[in-house]
């Protein structure tokens, strides 16, 4: 949604302006005389810090932990430091990124294992105990954490049809594709534009001449469906608003943890979050996923139907991997990392916690339609400037930063897919030349947004920080609805239709973000189905090497109108192409042109390494790691069955059990005679206390 983002509270994000003008340093320097502080001066969140230990700290915090098992944890078993606690009357000390037995052997390597929040009365003086912490022996660093929220205009809602005002729009819509079964689809001009959707000399609803599409002007889906429609392998989190797990057009693509009751308080599979069936509510705590908050404005659940909407299924809208239903095809699953609720959002150290659960639960993709203000936005517009530089974001924000590189890094796997994570931004909504952080940083993909006609949007950060343009909307130019990105949505986020309408429009680089994801994860999944492996950040380069020039798009003087509720249309605005020429990243992407270079690309997969304790199991598909594995049967052996064996119903799907310590070899052999050799490992237990 335009103007839809996270930022720091209004004075913290002007003290992060600029190094000249901030009134305290983000980070204390290390003089020597203690842990770097990394300072928030005004808007922290009053009650809880965070600290990073040193490594050698781990063991205390280990024993510590058991022996608090059943109750929480006060004291760290370090002396100074349970000094500090002590005094300010500490109620909880809390490990950050709860243990997960399957990975925490890579969360200790990280370190996050070593980030852990104090909880305290709201009343105590933060800079002080920071000071203090400071000057434990132990303790790496100190940062102040600090609520994350929306900064929006209030009326700059999704816009909800009636169906009698859908009927009419429909009516006046020229069809462009026959064969989709869904009865919106020709209303996403960003899957796929013939120009139709905007057409030379149509009026507005004013009177008014509408600024016409440009046919080409899309992520051409109409091409990449011809190779590929998604995989449900494939895991995109969307961290956000809750998304609406119950959509009839998202339901059948939504990740589902099987283990897990919905919104239950037992932790059923160990992974440390209670009840995340569809995934986790970070703003609250549970796994309860929300969307129907009055507060709320059903942006996560727009996000994820212009990644993963059921296609062909008679029903609304189409997903850009939203698979096949009249093929059979599973689409992309969706993961809910909620991180907005109502009028909440979350504090920093649960937003990375939403990361690493991303990561740590399956997700490649991770899908941010918020970031930082750009550090170039004008406060004379309102906005307050945000980072300026990737030294800037990254002395403010260490642990935000080692969530993030903890998804680079660990999402995916060595023999799947992709080895490591996908992170897709919005560049942001500020007019500002320059994108903002996170996404501005060269390690993720920030996009920018386009209008219909393939001119920038008139919102749209652009320039420094921007890797690559999607069609966000720009109705503000277009003069038209239908100008903005259609997609679904809870009924709850209808201020003016009917409560069951279940769909409509937002624009802002928000939507162009989902349309790189959902093009990126139907990358993924055309790699699946062709057994073909790469590296994150060789894939991410393929992304961005897939894209066509926006440039002859840009031949005169943009004039768009500033809409407000309140006075309605207001002074034009103009945008000159030659700010824009080269300016917004490597152009349009192309979901077709990354289906082609993943047929050239990468290497085949080949069967991973399995890791299981004594006395469990887990379970492997086999077909997924050989060509034409999908019309195959598998027989396994293992070199030393007193470690380990295996059991199968189908002779596809395998279940390895533990039997007791050690590793071995083991070999899988397909029906058409090729094989491959693996190890397993059976370790001890399940437990790192």
């Amino acid at each position: 949604m335009k103007r839809i983002y996270f930022i720091l509270i209004t004075t913290v994000a002007i003290a992060f302006a600029s190094c000249s003008d901030r009134d305290m340093d983000a980070v204390k320097p290390d003089t020597g005389q203690g842990a770097p502080i990394i300072y928030v001066p005004e808007g922290a969140t009053q009650g809880k810090i965070l600290v990073k230990f040193k490594p050698e700290a781990a063991s205390f915090l280990d024993a510590a932990a058991t022996r608090s098992i059943g109750g929480a944890l006060t004291r760290s078993g370090i002396s100074d430091m349970d000094v500090v606690l002590q005094r300010i009357g500490a109620s909880k000390l809390e490990r950050i990124f709860p243990v997960d037995n399957r990975t925490e052997e890579r969360t200790r390597k990280a370190g996050l294992n070593l980030w852990y929040v104090i909880h305290f009365a709201e009343d105590m003086d933060l800079e002080q105990l920071a000071r203090d912490l400071s000057q434990v022996a132990d303790v790496a660093k100190v940062q102040f954490t600090h609520a994350i929220r929306r900064s929006y205009d209030p009326n700059a809602r999704a816009t909800v049809l009636t169906k009698q005002a859908m009927a009419r729009m429909l009516r006046t819509t020229r069809t462009t594709d026959a064969s989709a079964s869904d009865p919106y689809f020709n209303l996403q001009w960003g899957c796929k534009n013939d120009g139709s959707i905007l057409p030379t000399g149509e009026k507005n609803d004013k009177g008014d001449d509408i600024v016409p599409a440009v046919a080409g002007v899309d992520v051409n889906c109409g091409e990449a469906w011809k190779l590929c429609t998604g995989d449900p392998s494939i895991i995109v989190a969307v961290l956000d608003e809750g998304v609406m797990y119950d959509h009839p057009d998202l339901v059948e693509n939504m990740w589902v943890n099987e283990d897990e009751t919905f919104a239950s308080k037992e932790d059923a599979d160990g992974n440390g979050y209670a009840g995340d069936r569809y995934g986790y509510n970070f703003t609250d705590d549970k796994g309860y996923i929300s969307y129907d908050d009055p507060n709320d404005t059903g942006h996560g659940t727009h996000m994820a139907g212009i990644i993963s909407a059921v296609r062909n299924n008679g029903e609304g809208i189409s997903g850009i991997a939203g698979g096949d239903k009249a093929s059979n095809q599973s689409g992309v699953k969706i993961m809910s990392c909620q991180v907005f609720s109502g009028s909440k959002g979350c504090d920093l150290y649960q937003e990375a916690k939403a990361v690493k659960y991303a990561a740590d639960n399956g997700a490649v993709i991770l899908q941010c339609s918020w970031g930082y203000n750009s550090g170039l936005a004008n406060p004379v517009s309102g906005y307050s400037p945000g980072f300026v530089s990737d030294k800037d974001w990254v002395d403010a924000a260490p642990l935000e930063k080692e969530a993030f590189d903890y998804f680079l890094h660990n999402a995916g796997s060595p023999n799947d897919v992709i080895d490591g994570g996908i992170i897709v931004f919005a560049a942001g909504n500020e007019y500002a030349a320059m994108a903002g952080y996170p996404g501005a940083y060269p390690d993720y993909i920030s996009v920018a947004a386009l209008a219909a006609d393939g001119t920038p949007s008139s919102y749209s950060n652009y320039a420094a920080g921007v890797s690559i343009a999607a069609p966000g909307g720009d109705s503000d130019y277009h003069q038209s609805l239908k100008g903005k990105i259609y997609s679904t949505l809870p009924p709850s986020a209808n201020e003016d239709g009917e409560e069951d309408v279940y769909y409509g429009y937002m624009e802002g680089t928000s939507q162009a973000c989902p349309h790189v994801s959902g093009v990126a994860a139907l990358g993924l999944s055309y790699a699946a189905k062709l057994h073909r492996h790469f590296r994150a950040d060789e894939f991410r380069k393929m992304i961005l090497e897939s894209t066509h020039p926006v440039e002859p798009y840009f031949k005169e003087t943009k004039v768009y109108w500033h809409m407000n509720a309140s006075f309605g249309q207001i002074a034009a605005g103009q945008m000159e192409p030659a700010a824009y020429a080269d300016n917004m990243g490597a152009g349009l992407i192309d979901a077709y042109e990354l289906l082609k270079a993943v047929e050239g690309g990468g290497v085949e997969m080949t069967v991973p390494n399995m890791y299981v304790a004594v006395g469990a199991t887990s379970k492997i598909n086999y077909s997924r790691y050989f060509k034409n594995g999908e019309s195959m049967t598998f027989t396994c052996v293992v070199d030393d069955n007193s470690i380990a064996a295996f059991m199968t119903e189908n002779n596809i799907t395998f279940t390895l059990k533990g039997l007791k310590v050690g590793s071995t070899k083991a070999t899988v052999k397909a029906s058409d005679g090729t094989k491959q050799d693996f190890f397993i490992t059976v370790r001890k237990n399940d437990s790192w206390m």
